[in-house]
């Protein structure tokens, strides 16, 4: 998977790493501000069911 994205993705090799690296802080930000915040809601941190 990720030899078929690299191939895919246009430019010189440092190109390619700088386009990666904005596509993971890209998830990255979409996980904190929407994915996390969402998810936290349905767990509740204070029902323990481990005794």
């Amino acid at each position: 998977m990720y030899a078929a994205l690299w191939r895919v993705l246009p430019g010189p090799w440092w190109v390619r790493i700088l386009i990666l690296l904005v596509l993971a802080v890209a998830v990255l930000y979409g996980l904190f501000m929407y994915v996390f915040p969402w998810v936290s809601t349905l767990i509740d941190p204070q029902d323990v069911t481990v005794s």
